[in-house]
């Protein structure tokens, strides 16, 4: 196996759709991945890609808005899920982080997740007392 993440890139589109599809089906973000795609352009946003070969097996989104870093999508084919590609990516965000002055980093599950819940914590991630509380705006 020649596994290697890699910064993304234009020509990894393609296939970072497809483990969308595949990995997070039912995440409304990725519904549409031309505004994914154009919004992870912003020049805090981190991207990493998992390549095994030329196919793209995971990647990680991150962000910093310089005063708390955030993990906002990890995904890894399911084949390669034991494989530590999911921890390689995360402590790559990591570094990536700290390396921009971030020292805090937040992330959501869903609380219907509980194998990612159990993945973030043997990562030293903890549950925060906090709510979490979103608001869908609408274009046009």
């Amino acid at each position: 196996m020649a596994i290697k993440i890699l910064a993304y890139e234009e020509g990894h589109l393609p296939g970072l759709e497809a483990l969308w599809k595949q990995c997070l089906p039912d995440d409304p973000l990725w519904e549409a991945s031309d505004a994914a795609h154009s919004a992870s352009q912003a020049r805090s946003t981190i991207r990493l890609i998992a390549n095994d070969g030329d196919d793209v097996i995971g990647s990680v989104m991150a962000g910093y808005d310089g005063h708390r870093g955030w993990l906002y999508a990890l995904a890894v084919l399911p084949a390669y899920r034991f494989d530590h590609v999911a921890t390689t990516l995360v402590i790559e965000a990591e570094k990536k982080l700290r390396s921009i002055g971030c020292t805090k980093i937040n992330l959501q599950i869903r609380s219907s997740n509980p194998q990612a819940q159990q993945f973030y914590r043997t990562l030293g991630y903890a549950t925060e007392d906090r709510i979490s509380m979103g608001k869908r705006l609408e274009f046009g």
